[in-house]
């Protein structure tokens, strides 16, 4: 993480007051949160509609922070402390960082794409790691706060650095691809993620094709090759960037040509060498999630043999196709942690697909942020479901009764149960599950179907 004098500080980050009595204390790391200071922390309070963090910042010097930053126009700062008083904390913190990656040696991969970040980035840098030093995003830290603080936690001798970037509007990419300037960089897929704010497909993949305006010269771009939307822009690329797409069309660079999936997740082999892949997670959606971690993996130097290696260590990020067992011995999988109509549908694939359950339950929740059709979604995906793959549809949430109603013009009525309230649903799911069973619980996060996993369980 980083660690530098007030004095080197204020050659990064221009500084209001006058500091130089503190010249020689030394942060070590940055904190946003006062409740989590560590010794040595710079601590950065922001000033919001409800709450200004500028309150606890006494607090968490006195918690053992070495100084904090103060907003010029907060009045009353306290002074005797070691204080640095910036323009504005959060652009204070943005120059910080984009100080201290220019001073580290290291090698930057981005991610970006509607779904699948979080996982790809995972597997990115498990595969990265089998011959480097690699730190990642924690979580789904991939906004103008977070990455700036991922970037701020590196440490110096850290040799590659694998960074999830997210949005909600244009613009937004642009600013976090140029802080962090990438020499690698994925694009994971455009789903209908943010069409309340961007409108349309074409205008998520515009701005998910922001990621190369950061991109270092003779970089690699690696992109989902089935996507028309990314395909027609690229086409005619005449910049320095190697291009190189992944995908499910024997058209892209690498592509499976055998998949088989199990309760242990997932085995495949690839059009561009022998090896059998063994990845610990169930999905041909993650397997193509892998496919452009392994481009990625081997542009870095990763040989193809050594890519098991990375992928039998592979951790997500919680709520993500986890494969978990009830207590009647049912078998959940746990993709609760967000949807959009084209996870959902990756989703409703791969429980479908799974062989050796005699029942198969789905447990859907609204998916947010889809804009005007958002119930014209909802819909589609009811009816998407193979009723001679599926035995029983549950919803859960308003547009979840739109899931119902199309799933009711495939499934019998009585195959097809809408709730509001979760106990009522969680009562009558347990009445059907058993040691037969795999369920799948998936919907976007604010619905909180994590609820319903920890009850069957």
């Amino acid at each position: 993480m980083i660690t530098r004098t007030l004095k080197e500080i204020s050659k990064w980050i221009k500084i209001e007051n006058e500091i130089s009595v503190f010249n020689d204390a030394v942060i070590s790391g940055v904190c946003i949160d006062s409740r989590k200071i560590n010794s040595g922390n710079l601590f950065v309070p922001f000033k919001g509609e409800n709450s200004d963090g500028h309150r606890f910042v006494e607090d968490a010097i006195k918690k053992g922070a070495s100084a904090a930053l103060w907003q010029k126009d907060v009045p009353n700062p306290p002074l005797h402390l070691p204080i640095l008083v910036v323009e504005n904390t959060l652009i204070a913190l943005q120059e910080l960082a984009r100080n201290y990656r220019d001073a580290l040696n290291v090698r930057v991969v981005g991610v970006t794409g509607s779904n699948g970040k979080t996982t790809t980035k995972d597997m990115t840098a498990n595969l990265l790691s089998v011959k480097y030093k690699v730190q990642k995003t924690d979580g789904n830290f991939n906004n103008e706060i977070g990455l700036p603080l991922t970037i701020l936690g590196l440490e110096e001798d850290t040799e590659i650095a694998v960074l999830e970037m997210g949005m909600s509007s244009k613009g937004e990419i642009d600013f976090l691809t140029r802080l962090a300037r990438p020499e690698a960089a994925i694009i994971t897929n455009i789903g209908e993620s943010h069409l309340l704010d961007l409108g349309s497909r074409e205008g998520i993949a515009e701005a998910k094709l922001e990621i190369m305006n950061g991109l270092q010269e003779n970089g690699l771009l690696t992109y989902y090759g089935d996507e028309p939307l990314l395909n027609e822009p690229l086409t005619n690329y005449a910049g320095s960037s190697n291009i190189r797409t992944f995908g499910r069309s024997e058209k892209s660079d690498i592509f499976p040509v055998e998949i088989e999936q199990n309760d242990t997740g997932s085995i495949f082999k690839v059009n561009t060498s022998n090896v059998e892949f063994k990845l610990p997670v169930l999905g041909t959606h993650n397997v193509l999630n892998a496919l452009a971690a392994m481009t990625v993996a081997g542009y870095f130097g990763v040989l193809f043999e050594k890519m098991n290696e990375g992928f039998a260590e592979l951790k997500l990020t919680n709520m993500r196709t986890e494969l978990l067992q009830g207590k009647k011995g049912e078998k959940i999988i746990n993709d609760a942690y967000n949807a959009s109509p084209t996870s959902m549908l990756a989703a409703i694939e791969l429980i479908s697909q799974l062989p050796g359950y005699k029942k198969k339950i789905l447990v859907l929740g609204d998916m947010l942020e889809l804009g005007p059709q958002e119930k014209e979604f909802h819909i589609k995906m009811g009816e998407s479901i193979d009723s001679d793959k599926i035995d029983y549809v549950f919803t859960f949430g308003k547009l979840g009764e739109c899931i119902a109603e199309g799933a009711k013009t495939k499934l019998a009525d009585d195959r097809v149960f809408a709730f509001t309230e979760k106990l009522p649903l969680i009562e009558k799911l347990e009445k059907l599950v058993n040691e037969e069973t795999i369920v799948l619980v998936k919907a976007s996060r604010g619905m909180r179907l994590e609820e319903i996993v920890k009850a069957l369980q």
